[in-house]
């Protein structure tokens, strides 16, 4: 997943500017106690970020 498409991903469930708050400052265990700005900035993968932001925000399986 090109991080392009992590973001598209977030606009489209969250909404273009509460993506990218909630990004900013929302916290997830499963990203070392990252948030997503950080993780991704950090290198991870956007594949691995979305699949936790997946799971907090519990969406659909279709949505994996």
């Amino acid at each position: 997943m090109r991080h392009t498409e992590f973001w598209a991903r977030m606009d489209r469930h969250l909404g273009d500017a509460y993506a990218q708050v909630w990004a900013d400052q929302f916290v997830i265990t499963a990203l070392g106690q990252r948030t997503v700005r950080q993780a991704l900035d950090a290198g991870m993968e956007p594949k691995a970020v979305w699949r936790a932001v997946w799971e907090v925000l519990e969406l659909p399986d279709n949505e994996r």
